[in-house]
């Protein structure tokens, strides 16, 4: 069952997802070498709070924490510990809040400090790929379309796309159909209505597309260990444009020049 937001339903969305990209943006100013996961973890979970919020993630399915935190040659889901962070990491951070009975979710790859040029490219090209996809977001075309476009883009770039993970529908829950693959065939899958709200998560590998799920039951990695990246706007279908509910303004403003 696809669930069609109401503008009211959008708006609570909104809110919801705001708040994930204030959280990411606080987290941001404490990525530096030397900081644990866990302390990034325990920011976020008291921002979250504070700002009358619950984090969806901290529960779900039995995840022990409010961040999924992804370093280097994990691509999503990662536990936060007691690791820390090295110049020349790479971090997906990816977050979730329940706010006012609707959910938000987003998520950023950042650099720790100097990271190789090569790796910095992954990172563009895999938010440049979210962007590309969005634009294929729209009420008349088809989840096929957003991942054909996601799909072309990266392995334009030499880039592989992650098969056993995809974005989704979300809304009241956390994960509504349908999913959103981020490879595909033009024209292909559920066709999109205004109403429909979508949360888009390009996840790129340096080098091959395949997993390895880790024994802690959550953690996915690359088969040959080179990075990944990962970035994550949720969006409501509309007619000629969709509406990104999230936002990265805060975190790249912090960024400045080094925002990717």
């Amino acid at each position: 069952m696809i669930y069609l937001k109401t503008d009211e339903e959008i708006e609570l969305m909104r809110a919801a997802n705001l708040l994930v990209s204030d959280t990411l943006a606080e987290v941001a100013k404490h990525i530096i070498p030397g900081i644990t996961t866990l302390y990034l973890d325990k920011i976020a979970e008291t921002f979250i709070r504070d700002h009358g919020a619950i984090p969806t993630f901290l529960g779900y399915n039995g995840f022990p924490n409010s961040l999924c935190i992804s370093i280097n040659e994990n691509v999503v889901h990662g536990i936060p510990s007691g690791y820390q962070l090295k110049e020349g990491d790479v971090v997906s951070v990816d977050c979730g809040t329940y706010l006012n009975g609707y959910c938000g979710d987003s998520a950023y790859t950042f650099c720790v400090g100097e990271v190789k040029p090569e790796v910095q490219k992954l990172l563009k090209t895999t938010k440049e790929s979210l962007y590309v996809g969005i634009a294929n977001a729209v009420e008349g075309k088809r989840v096929g379309d957003i991942s054909n476009a996601i799909q072309s883009y990266c392995e334009g770039n030499g880039y592989s796309v992650v098969r056993e993970l995809v974005g989704h529908g979300i809304g009241k829950e956390m994960h509504e159909a349908p999913e959103v693959p981020n490879y595909g065939k033009k024209g292909y899958g559920t066709m999109l209505k205004t109403g429909m709200c979508l949360a888009i998560e390009p996840m790129i590998n340096m080098g091959k597309k395949r997993v390895v799920f880790e024994k802690d039951g959550w953690t996915v990695r690359t088969v040959d260990r080179l990075p990944s990246a990962h970035f994550e706007h949720t969006v409501a279908i509309r007619q000629g444009k969709a509406d990104i509910l999230s936002s990265f303004a805060k975190i790249e403003e912090f960024l400045g020049e080094k925002a990717i």
